[in-house]
């Protein structure tokens, strides 16, 4: 963490300009027992795998070409031809409309001992969605309003987004939209699909140097509406590329920017391979715009990674339960006790991360291989 505070400090006493906020070229991927830290390039790392994929695939070409050789006729290579075009239609059409997959092959009210561990799945589900839902330690207070006013939000829309999904907005919701509300919200099932929403607005319209200068520029400015989270904002009144880091909604001291960027760099989530400091699609950049309101509200940063750490277990339940089951059947431990900046980060949070405890999960037999659950990236 050190390291990471150091690269991304900002100077509040010099008058030098703003460095480039860069994502690290090189990423953590593996801490053996002896605690010695192994930096893989992603270059090697791709180097290496597609090198192996060659070789790995010219092996079994050959062994199939030379095994099949002379071994089939005509009728069954046409039988073949036939059932091959009559069945890929159809596997594409399956893979685009397949509902998703439930996480677990075991009844989830189910308990069960592994590795010298008991699991009981609804103590988990209740650790990573509490019942009681979860108090965000921010105060929203004019946002709503300013969020309409400045054409991000379009309240019609909006509104009617929610009714026609059958979730239409309460009253504490059009409170918080129309109004503006100091009282604390609580995260739950039933409104996470709100927050989510009005927090991608917040942090797609709030001017921060996180958007103007870090990794979202990459390619430049004239391709900025090349992302999900800005191309897919379509509850405004205005477009996307208007809105994008036009009004200072939430102004911070050098001091909560450089928080916010520390903890912005460390924060992933299960959809993509980037942090909240490259917030590319809707999840990321929502979690700016949260991490961007505690830091002006002077959380702590162990604040700001417990709220992340919460907040994307709302955002992403399949994937928090399988890793509240791989914390338990592994080292006994209980979601709600795991170090939030742990959970959040690249090696746990990250796609990759997620779909690495999937396959540990699976390999001792807890749930049924599959592609995992996925996240949706629109309003």
């Amino acid at each position: 963490m050190a390291d990471l505070e150091t690269s991304l400090r900002t100077d509040a006493s010099s008058n030098s300009p703003h460095q480039p906020i860069r994502l690290p070229v090189e990423r953590t991927l593996y801490t053996p027992p002896t605690n010695e830290v192994i930096v893989v390039s992603r270059s090697l790392l791709s180097y290496t795998l597609l090198t192996l994929i060659f070789f790995v695939g010219a092996y079994t070409l050959g062994w199939f070409m030379s095994t099949s050789n002379g071994k089939t006729n005509n009728a069954a290579q046409g039988s073949a031809a036939a059932a091959t075009s009559a069945v890929q239609p159809d596997s594409k059409a399956n893979r685009a409309t397949a509902p998703l997959q439930e996480p677990f092959s075991r009844d989830p009210g189910q308990r069960f001992t592994t590795q010298g561990h008991e699991v009981d799945l609804a103590v988990l589900l209740s650790q990573i969605n509490p019942p009681e839902g979860y108090t965000l330690p921010v105060k929203f207070g004019k946002i709503g309003p300013q969020l309409i006013a400045s054409g991000a939000i379009d309240r019609d829309r909006f509104v009617k987004l929610y009714e026609q999904a059958g979730q239409p907005l309460t009253a504490a919701q059009l409170a918080i939209l129309t109004q503006g509300s100091d009282s604390p919200f609580v995260v739950d099932e039933k409104n996470t699909y709100f927050l989510l929403n009005f927090l991608w607005a917040l942090g797609l319209n709030n001017q921060n140097r996180i958007l103007t200068e870090g990794p979202m520029m990459r390619d430049g400015p004239d391709k900025i509406g090349n992302f999900a989270s800005t191309g897919g904002w379509t509850l405004g009144t205005k477009s996307a590329v208007e809105l994008y880091s036009h009004t200072p909604l939430i102004t911070l001291t050098p001091e909560q920017q450089t928080r916010l960027e520390t903890v912005a760099a460390a924060v992933y989530r299960p959809c993509c391979m980037n942090p909240t400091l490259f917030p590319d699609c809707n999840h990321g950049m929502a979690m700016l715009a949260m991490l961007e309101l505690m830091a002006s509200q002077n959380a702590t940063a162990n604040e700001m990674f417990t709220a992340a750490k919460q907040v994307n277990a709302f955002w992403f339940p399949q994937q928090a339960l399988e890793m509240a089951t791989y914390f338990k059947a592994e080292r006994g431990s209980d979601f709600a006790g795991v170090d939030a900046q742990q959970v959040v980060g690249i090696d746990l949070s990250s796609s990759t991360g997620s779909r690495n405890v999937h396959q540990w999960l699976a390999s001792n037999d807890l749930i049924e291989l599959n592609g995992g659950a996925g996240s949706r990236c629109g309003v």
